[in-house]
């Protein structure tokens, strides 16, 4: 096969991976974030304590988890048609990246969040922080370069998904290099597949790693923010009670 006949089929197939990477990427990180964060909260002394709750959410993520994705695809099939008509192609398989990608961030997610100095939350605590400030001004800014380097995993993970998904009709590199270059001994092209997402995943590593870094350095150089700007709207209420002594 020649390059001007390999170019047309690298390209769809390209696309079709980066459409289902970047769909169940929105859904895995809208959908597990708050889901990693509830673990965290509602845990043993946390802000939310619910033993229960905690116990039947984390045996979800872990079910999510410990079931190989090829299986959840399959075990899906009827909800995956019923959400999209179907069962092949590349809308077809966001569903399952989606879902497979969930429990799997939901876990980063607890990782990083319980990272967090604790003595930080305790402060925005003592300021009157209530548990949504604490999630949104301490928890989530405070573990914001782990969740990019959390992303940036559940990225790569994606993609290797994305190629089981593309042996069952899910389309993408995966499919291409299944059809051309097992089917029909199309051993360039294949290589060519291979070497496409050793690329990819690089880059992606490498600016998720660039990103958290940088936001890491930025952390350290300005302090604690959140607890900066609790302390900036205590201020006027400190400066009345100094007046009035």
């Amino acid at each position: 096969m020649t390059w001007s006949e390999m170019q047309p089929l690298l390209s769809q197939a390209c696309s079709e991976t980066f459409t289902m990477v970047a769909w169940s990427t929105l859904i895995a990180v809208a959908a597990g974030l708050p889901l990693g964060i509830l673990l965290v909260l509602t845990d043993r002394g946390g802000l939310l304590q619910n033993v229960v709750a905690n116990k039947v959410i984390g045996q979800v993520v872990n079910v999510g988890r410990s079931m190989p994705f090829i299986i959840l695809m399959v075990a899906l099939m009827s909800f995956t048609r019923w959400v999209t008509g179907t069962t092949i192609g590349t809308t077809a398989a966001v569903v399952p990246l989606a879902i497979g990608g969930i429990p799997f961030f939901a876990r980063l997610v607890e990782t990083a969040v319980r990272e967090v100095d604790n003595g930080l939350v305790e402060a925005v605590q003592a300021m009157g922080g209530n548990s949504w400030t604490i999630v949104r001004k301490a928890l989530v800014p405070e573990a914001l370069p782990s969740l990019i380097a959390s992303t940036t995993t559940t990225i790569i993970a994606l993609i290797g998904y994305s190629a089981m998904a593309g042996t069952v009709g899910g389309g993408g590199l995966g499919d291409l290099a299944v059809r051309y270059g097992y089917q029909r001994f199309e051993t360039q092209l294949m290589w060519i597949t291979v070497a496409i997402l050793a690329v990819v995943i690089s880059l992606i590593q490498f600016a998720g790693d660039y990103a958290a870094r940088s936001l890491h350095h930025r952390g350290a150089r300005s302090g604690p923010a959140p607890k900066l700007r609790l302390l900036k709207a205590e201020e006027p209420e400190a400066a009345d009670i100094a007046k009035v002594a």
